[in-house]
């Protein structure tokens, strides 16, 4: 039998393990992802499945099938967060599978394949700057250039995985092959408002949203507040202002479109100086990548624009870019079955934020399932869910796993 009860009070242990007094920070490699990772691990074996820690640090747990070596699903989420997190964002989808395996484990129920769950030990990017790297690592396509990234005290990835006990030589070997995997879910709080205006607990994911990712820096002139007239000032600020309201403006001219200026620095940063230089980060994301494509080139014309305009150098860096990631049809079929078969109605809808099926699409086909969570709120500690869509969601998921087949793969 699931137990919603124990999946809420196990997000709740998991978020006792936290840097930040009365709150929720846990980045990877840390102490506080150490003490989580042991916890998975014994929450794993009770439910009846062999574990171990990836070479990259990802926590792995293995419910054989009825042969040994049989293909596996894949099953999981991330178990580090964003600052002054919520507790559901990524370890609802772990705790949510491994409480799906113990009620296997309990009737034992064996199938052709074997069932394993993943908890990302990076899939938010916060203490190295580069995201999915759990994931990426899993999928074989994590880059060893980021080895050399630095946290905010200047330690290197690649130190930080040789004192947690790991050996940067050998990520390699946490990558599967695709022969071996039939396919990846995931269960994951939706992040956004749609399920809870609609009144639905679930919904079926179509897609993750592509996103762009740029850094733009403006050079001006810095001078004294009281002395320069206004009409002979290069106010890096002033200009920056200008080019974050056009973000916004062209960001709404799609209802499929969104971006976000989500960081900004001015220098020299004094009250009584004009700035001479500002940086800031604009992130768009869409269903479509021609749409986020067209929309990032208008912002750099913009940008351009306004900062010619203005008398003022300008530098614009691509940081990151992903395509959209769709999810496999086939997988999306079985999930709508599964809502179905609880009586529940079927509503697809698309993913605006990024997820570790991003990089997991590189092995396999991806399928995704949405729980409700209160306001659409998360990133933040007012982050919640009820015990009851837990359940709900648990559910789901389980009969996805009883029903699962990849026949309807093959003759896609």
């Amino acid at each position: 039998m699931l137990d919603p009860a124990r999946i809420m009070q196990r997000c709740d242990a998991l978020a006792r393990h936290s840097e930040l007094a009365g709150g929720l920070t846990r980045v990877f490699l840390s102490p506080e992802s150490r003490a989580a990772n042991a916890l998975v691990l014994g929450w794993m074996r009770e439910a009846g499945m062999q574990t171990r820690l990836d070479p990259f640090g990802n926590v792995v747990g293995r419910y054989e099938g009825e042969r040994p070596a049989a293909p596996a699903l894949l099953l999981g989420s991330h178990l580090d967060t964003v600052r002054e997190a919520g507790k559901y964002d990524g370890m609802l989808g772990v705790v949510s599978a491994i409480e799906c395996v113990h009620a296997l484990n309990a009737s034992r129920k064996r199938f052709p394949f074997a069932v394993e769950v993943i908890g990302f030990g990076d899939e938010e990017g916060v203490r190295f700057g580069a995201t999915l790297l759990g994931s990426r690592a899993v999928a074989g396509t994590f880059d060893e250039k980021v080895l050399q990234a630095k946290d905010k005290d200047g330690i290197a990835l690649s130190d930080a995985l040789r004192t947690f006990g790991l050996d940067p030589a050998r990520i390699k070997d946490a990558a599967r092959r695709r022969q071996d995997v039939l396919a990846y879910a995931e269960l994951h709080i939706e992040q956004g408002p749609v399920l809870e205006a609609e009144g639905l607990p679930v919904g079926v994911v179509t897609a993750i949203n592509g996103f762009s990712r740029l850094r733009v820096t403006l050079r001006g002139t810095a001078g004294h507040a009281g002395t320069v007239p206004m009409h002979l000032r290069r106010d890096a600020l002033a200009a920056a202002a200008e080019c974050v309201l056009a973000v916004e403006r062209i960001a709404s001219r799609n209802a499929e479109l969104v971006g976000t200026v989500g960081r900004i620095e001015a220098r020299p940063g004094a009250i009584n100086v004009i700035p001479g230089e500002v940086m800031f980060t604009v992130d768009v994301r869409a269903p479509k990548d021609d749409l986020r494509k067209k929309a990032t080139a208008a912002l750099r014309h913009e940008f351009e624009s306004i900062s010619q305009k203005r008398k003022l150098q300008i530098e614009i860096e691509m940081l990151q870019e992903h395509d959209v990631t769709a999810c496999a049809p086939w997988l999306m079929a079985q999930f709508e079955r599964a809502v179905a078969a609880e009586g529940l109605k079927v509503r697809r809808l698309p993913s605006g934020a990024g997820h570790d099926g991003m990089a997991m699409r590189a092995i396999a086909d991806v399928g995704m399932l949405f729980v409700r969570c209160k306001g659409g709120i998360s990133h933040h500690p007012a982050e919640s869910i009820s015990e009851e869509d837990a359940g709900v969601g648990a559910r789901i998921l389980l009969r996805f796993i009883e029903n699962f087949t990849d026949d309807e793969r093959l003759s896609a």
